[in-house]
């Protein structure tokens, strides 16, 4: 299991920080883990997984135009 820090995120996404924080707010992306007192990361496996429902969503809706 590997944890990513917010950085490695948004570099694996492509998202913004502040989208990144928008989407956890409305629970459309995984929530963080807390490492440390002010210090979070995130599952990679769950970035992933997200990611991997993105693309199915893009393939399903290409396959029903």
């Amino acid at each position: 299991m590997k944890v990513l820090r917010l950085n490695a995120v948004v570099q694996v996404t492509g998202l913004a920080r502040s989208t990144i924080y928008k989407l956890i707010g409305s629970g459309e992306f995984p929530r963080p883990v807390a490492l440390t007192g002010r210090s979070v990361g995130w599952i990679e496996s769950e970035v992933v997984a997200w990611i991997q429902l993105r693309i199915e969503a893009r393939d399903t809706a290409s396959l029903l135009s």
